[in-house]
């Protein structure tokens, strides 16, 4: 599941110099500020980056697949991890519009769109609300397998297999996690991440091949969808499943090689990774259950030692994966409340901002709690929540923001190209000079183009969402 990690972001001063168009230099603008460096290295931004991608996502991709058919499943999946590199893609070549390290949602906002700065912290605030619940929601579909299978004589106690007491008691325990300003100390849960997605990928592809699913196995459709309806209300889960770009600017800006090449080979290396996994589990856990598939597919496993170790560790990474939820979350809410319109006229030069009082620190962090906690006690459809949560946050930060980000940042109308910092071409100044070359237009179409189907499917997916779930 998306988790965060928070890059310390150096301060820069600017000394501007800018000489009038038309002249043989153009208009250029030098800046003597203090050098970021990062430290990240090619391994850890790709293992950042896949912690970020692959969560609780994962246990829905079998579901996923039954509403596709095996064939379109696959091409569906696949399409989909397409769709969030090239989204990916576009916020690394926004990154070299902004300083070395400073780049952010906020940042690129204020270049471009400064007033509506308000609606892309709204996307990025419903994102991990809907992450957040999802989580607690994990919570109470676990526990109560993960107590039968450690001691079954604990479910004579009714207590014991309550979603609700379970979702309750472990509010107690990320609660004093959600209050911390810095989380630092809950980067080293990544490594706990993999082990846990690499063991549920061993899980269940051991019970497909052992075949100890198949007496209560359904009906198996490897080209025909289950309806055209059902399968778009679903495709939001995939969408959802690859959601990871509310980091990407943190792993650019604490790379220690933040190229073309680099930026390039990270969005390689962890979507055609996340990609791989979900093809795996889909295809694996589809067989396994047919159209019986639930959408958690680990909690569909009978009680084993194996499969209660499965549950305990996805109780474990959704545990202290919440707090990281609840930062951005709680940035991004106080941004909107900060926000005010911007005059016409005024500087669109990304700010310093306030750190946030005690009180409002303490207010705003209780309510993204409690709202998370009353709708994970009232909603306990994991798929339900995934696929509102991909037809809106995620699909927004996705594809709707990196997209009109990119094509209005880099218009060659626009004064803020002149700001570009692309390291990888000497010549990359000269060109910009001479107006937009051919990579730049067939980049700025697909940008737009990526906008376009971001929209298309909010609209359509959560319209179908709306209309299928008040059905069932």
């Amino acid at each position: 599941m998306p988790s965060v990690n928070y890059a310390a972001i150096s301060q820069t001063d600017h000394d501007v110099e800018v000489t009038a168009p038309g002249t043989s230099s153009g208009r250029r603008r030098r800046r003597n500020s203090k050098v970021h460096h990062g430290e990240a290295t090619w391994t850890s931004s790709v293992i950042n980056l896949l912690n970020t991608i692959v969560g609780a996502g994962v246990l829905a991709m079998p579901h996923a697949m039954s509403q596709f058919g095996m064939l379109l499943g696959v091409v569906v999946i696949l399409f989909s991890a397409f769709a969030s590199g090239f989204g990916l893609y576009l916020q690394a070549r926004c990154s070299k519009y902004v300083e070395r390290g400073t780049a952010s949602f906020f940042a690129l906002s204020q270049l471009t769109y400064p007033n509506a700065a308000i609606l892309f912290d709204a996307a990025i605030a419903i994102k991990c609300f809907g992450v957040a619940i999802s989580y607690l929601i994990v919570i109470g579909d676990l526990m109560p397998q993960v107590i039968e299978g450690f001691d079954s004589r604990l479910a004579e106690f009714d207590f014991m297999l309550d979603r609700h007491f379970w979702i309750t008691a472990f509010m107690l325990v990320v609660i004093p996690l959600s209050f911390l300003r810095r989380l630092d100390s809950l980067k080293y849960t990544s490594f706990i991440a993999l082990v846990s997605i690499g063991y549920l990928i061993i899980l269940v592809v051991s019970h497909f091949l052992i075949g100890d699913t198949m007496a209560d196995r359904g009906p198996i459709r490897v080209v025909q969808p289950a309806g055209l309806i059902q399968a778009l209300s679903t495709f939001p889960v995939i969408v959802f499943a690859y959601t990871c770009h509310q980091n990407m600017f943190s792993i650019l800006n604490e790379a220690s090689d933040n190229s073309h090449s680099s930026s390039l080979s990270v969005i390689f290396g962890s979507i055609g990774s996340a990609a791989s996994i979900y093809v795996l589990v889909a295809v694996t856990g589809y067989l396994s259950f047919g159209d019986h598939i639930g959408g958690n597919i680990i909690a569909q496993y009978l009680p084993s030692w194996t499969s209660t170790i499965g549950r305990s560790a996805i109780v474990i990474l959704v545990m202290f994966s919440y707090p990281l939820q609840v930062h951005p979350c709680r940035a991004s809410i106080d941004n909107v409340l900060k926000w005010r319109p911007r005059k016409v006229h005024s500087p669109s030069i990304p700010g310093r901002r306030e750190e946030m009082s005690d009180f409002k620190f303490a207010v705003v962090s209780t309510g993204i709690i409690v709202g998370t906690y009353a709708v994970a006690m009232t909603v306990n459809s994991l798929e339900t929540v995934l696929a509102y949560v991909g037809s809106t946050g995620s699909t927004a930060i996705s594809f709707i923001l990196p997209g009109i980000f990119y094509w209005k940042i880099s218009s060659p109308e626009s004064d803020n190209r002149h700001l570009l910092k692309d390291h990888d071409d000497e010549d990359d100044e000269e060109l910009l000079l001479q107006g937009e070359t051919r990579n730049q237009k067939l980049l700025r179409k697909g940008a737009l183009g990526l906008t376009c189907y971001g929209v298309l499917v909010m609209i359509t997916c959560l319209t179908l969402n709306v209309f299928y779930h008040a059905k069932h």
